[in-house]
Order: structure tokens, then C-alpha cells, then sequence
């Protein structure tokens, strides 16, 4: 028995190099390896130090700095003011955005309701919009080169991620925001007559708070959601996205003496091609959220669950279903995984593979596979 395990243990681990080194001579760069999520003991690796780019895999590296150091309970509050007397506003309503990614037209409703039994009946004025908790700075460094069409505009009060109803980046992100609230108000029978000073400083007339944190990470990684991590990214440096992403470094640098030469990243996302990250950095912070008895769990269960949800398996292996946790990563050139597996026999492993290169799907899906089985 023990030589039979010794000779399939030399079978896999031949059958990695095989996968890694075929892979390079297509051209493609590899960082990748699996290590037990218990004693972080390494079972296999392969140029596991060596920085890529790493795609959406970021989000792991941003996502659980934000749920360890804001908490799963922490929320944002959108603010609402204007001068209010006897149910009439005087002069504009004005929505004060703290960088809610999740201010959907649902929750702008629930909003307007909350309004309408302060007593609201009418505005004089109309809707304003103060993004002033977020910095002018467009875009984070690094999205230079990426395609205009996945970058979302980011601003302190967004309503519908800045799209439109078929899913598109708006051109013009504020005006069909106070267009939403304008209509949300008017059908509640708030009207809004766009004339009007209001007589009085207006007064902090609601606050509305968002989500809790656990369950907007929970639809960014599930959905890969970029609008929302660069929302929050802001938000956790004040406004600016230089100061989040150096926050995150921070952190690691406290917490997992992981200094920025390691942690490489100019946004939360992933889509700037100038993040580099490698195998063992995912895994090292994929093994200490594991054992994270206080976020931990919110951020394991924030993963895709391969087979399991809406998720299909990548690969047409039925042994996969529901034994694989990961985030997945797709730029041009750029497949990346990085999450845990369940062994056959019940063993819990963390891994991390990030290709760059003339490389697809299948590439990464076959090793996860003969690792799982």
C-alpha cells in the first residue's frame, strides 16, 4: 500500500511539471501551487514567487483587507438634506452620496417611502447631488489600457452602478441618478418643482444605510462585481483611490509582513494590468482568511462554489461540485484562480494559479481537477 501511495503521489507530482512546463513552452508564464489549509505545508508548487497579473483574483487581496479591518457589520450612509417645514421643502433635496455601491432603484424606493412618512409632500427646488466625499480623480492608475467599456465610472452617489437598464455604462453617471430619485419621488407623489430658495439652512433631514459589508463582498466576489470594489476601495482611503490602495498595503505589510513589493496593486479590481501578484501571496492570504475565526467565514462563503449556485462546472468533472471555493480572473492574456479545494478523502487545500499568456479555461481547469481527485 505504501508503495502504491508513493508511486501515485510521484505520478501527480510528475503530472503537474508536465501541465506547467507545456504551458511555458506555448509561451505562457506560470505562478502556481497547492498547499494543505491546515499546516500550509506546500504539496506542490511551481514558480509560486513569481508576480503576474493576476486579473480578478485581486478582489481576495482587497476584499478580506476590508471586511478585517471595517468589520462584516460596517455600512455607509447616504445622507439626505434640505430645509423641511410643514411638508414642504424649501429649495433643493439634496442626496449626499458616502459611496454606497448597492443604491439601487429598489433601495432609492424604499428611500423615498422612508420620506414621504417624515411628512415630505413637495420640493420647491429640485434634486442635487454632492459627491464631495470622493476626490475628482477619474480612474485609478494601471486603466489606461483596459477596454473603455468594462470601466466603471465610480463616484461618491451612483444609483444603478452606472448603468442602464440594458446593462451599459451611462455616458453621463449623475444625470440619470438625480433622474432616478426625481422619478422615484414624483411617482410617490412627491412633486418637484424645480423652482425655489430654500429659506432656512437646510438640516440633515435621513440618513439611509447601506447593506452590510458581508453581504456587498459576498456580491463582488460571487459576481466579480468591479463597480462595487472600487466604490468601497475609495471609500476606505477617504475619497481617494491612491490612499485605499495604500490602506491595503498597509495592512498586509501589518498583519502579514507582506511589504507593497509583494502586494503590487494600483486598484481593487483587478483590471489594471499593472497589479502583479503571485501564487504563494494568494495562498498566504487565502490560508490566514481560512483560519480567520472573526471574518473568516463571511469571506470563504463570498467565493463561487464551483457546482454549486448558479455556477457550472468549468470542467466536466462531477467530482467538483460544491468542492471547490474560488475567485475566479480573465483579462486578455490573463486567466487566474485562487480559492480551496476538498480533497476525495476529505482534506481541505488552498491553491492558486495565475497564467499569463496565450492561455484558456482549460488550462487551469484540468490541474484543478487531478488535484481534487
Amino acid at each position: 500500500m505504501a508503495v502504491f501511495l508513493a508511486s501515485a503521489l510521484a505520478l501527480a507530482a510528475q503530472d503537474f511539471r508536465s501541465w506547467a512546463r507545456q504551458l511555458e513552452a506555448r509561451g505562457v508564464r506560470v505562478s502556481a501551487g497547492i498547499w494543505d489549509a491546515g499546516t500550509g505545508k506546500v504539496l506542490e508548487r511551481h514558480q509560486d514567487d513569481l508576480a503576474l497579473v493576476p486579473a480578478s483574483t485581486t478582489k481576495v487581496v482587497s476584499t478580506y483587507a476590508l471586511l478585517k479591518t471595517l468589520k462584516p457589520d460596517f455600512t455607509l450612509e447616504t445622507e439626505v438634506w434640505g430645509d423641511l417645514q410643514d411638508g414642504v421643502v424649501r429649495g433643493d433635496l439634496t442626496f449626499k452620496g458616502d459611496g454606497d455601491p448597492l443604491l439601487t432603484s429598489e433601495r432609492v424606493w424604499l428611500l423615498v417611502q422612508s420620506l414621504r412618512k417624515l411628512g415630505v409632500q413637495r420640493i420647491t427646488g429640485g434634486i442635487r447631488l454632492d459627491q464631495s466625499a470622493f476626490d475628482a480623480q477619474k480612474e485609478p492608475q494601471g486603466w489606461e489600457n483596459t477596454t473603455a467599456d468594462t470601466l466603471p465610472t465610480v463616484l461618491a452617489l451612483s444609483v444603478n452602478f452606472n448603468r442602464d437598464e440594458a446593462g451599459k455604462l451611462v455616458p453621463d453617471p449623475e444625470r440619470q441618478s438625480r433622474e432616478v430619485i426625481q422619478r422615484l419621488l414624483q411617482e410617490a407623489g412627491i412633486a418637484v418643482e424645480g423652482r425655489g430658495a430654500a429659506s432656512e439652512p437646510p438640516r440633515k433631514l435621513l440618513g439611509w444605510a447601506s447593506p452590510p459589508l458581508r453581504a456587498m463582498v459576498l456580491d463582488i466576489n460571487k459576481w466579480s462585481n468591479n463597480f462595487m470594489i472600487e466604490m468601497l476601495v475609495r471609500k476606505y482611503g477617504a475619497g481617494s483611490w491612491p490612499r485605499g490602495v495604500k490602506r491595503i498595503q498597509e495592512f498586509y505589510r501589518t498583519a502579514f509582513n507582506l511589504g507593497p513589493e509583494v502586494i503590487q496593486i494600483t486598484d481593487g479590481s483587478g483590471l489594471s494590468k499593472e497589479n502583479r501578484l503571485s501564487a504563494r501571496t494568494l495562498a498566504i492570504i487565502l490560508r490566514g482568511a481560512y483560519h480567520d475565526f472573526e471574518v473568516g467565514p463571511e469571506f470563504v462563503s463570498s467565493l463561487k462554489v464551483i457546482g454549486g449556485e448558479p455556477w457550472k462546472l468549468k470542467k466536466k468533472d462531477a467530482n467538483l461540485t460544491r468542492r471547490v471555493r474560488v475567485k475566479t480572473g480573465h483579462l486578455d492574456r490573463v486567466i487566474s484562480l485562487a480559492g480551496y479545494l476538498q480533497t476525495l478523502d476529505g482534506q481541505a487545500r488552498v491553491f492558486a494559479i495565475v497564467l499569463n499568456g496565450p492561455c484558456g479555461d482549460d488550462d487551469v481547469w484540468d490541474q484543478v481537477s487531478r488535484w481534487a481527485n
